[in-house]
């Protein structure tokens, strides 16, 4: 034989690629990510069954008075007071949001376009502060106003972030006052 003949026997030809096995992994991809997703959604739902116990939220009076604070900004959710890994789903607690927050003599009125609004009267705040998370959102350090309320028996933390983020000690001075003014006269 000839050197060009061999050199043209030995060439082999591109290799061939198999479809079948390439879309049965990306169906089988494309599956176990819906499954997983599938689980997170049950999970989340068995949560607010677990929590099934907390009552229904407050909505702002007619009457609320007169605005002292209000400020725009994100809700990022709520957890059990203390314990900010444990998120409250109830109730439309756990959804993130858009907030708008009006502090009057009543109480605390929390907006949230597209998710459920509540109210936290003044007699069931118990504290706000400045934090660096809760369940789901870090920030820097004190980049999240956290208050800390009643409901139903049970101490909740609701984490909020302005828009601008220098309001943040001005609400807590303000809400920890009427706080304190709430217990002194209770205490009476």
């Amino acid at each position: 034989m000839t050197p060009v003949i061999l050199l043209a026997a030995e060439k082999e030809s591109a290799e061939v690629t198999d479809w079948a096995a390439r879309i049965g992994w990306v169906v089988g991809l494309a599956l176990f990510v819906a499954l997983v997703y599938w689980l997170m959604r049950e999970g989340w739902k068995w949560r607010g069954t677990l929590q099934s116990d907390l009552p229904e939220l407050l909505t702002a009076p007619d009457e609320p008075g007169e605005a002292r604070l209000s400020m725009g900004g994100r809700y990022h959710g709520s957890t059990t007071a203390g314990q900010w890994l444990d998120r409250i789903v109830a109730h439309g607690l756990g959804t993130r949001s858009r907030v708008e927050l009006t502090l009057t003599d009543a109480g605390l009125d929390v907006v949230r376009p597209g998710a459920t609004d509540f109210f936290v009267p003044v007699d069931a705040l118990r504290e706000a502060r400045l934090d660096k998370g809760i369940a789901g959102k870090v920030l820097t350090e004190g980049g999240l106003l956290v208050v800390t309320w009643e409901h139903g028996g049970k101490l909740l933390d609701s984490g909020f972030r302005s828009d601008h983020a220098a309001e943040h000690n001005e609400w807590v001075e303000t809400l920890n006052q009427m706080i304190n003014t709430t217990e002194t006269e209770g205490a009476r």
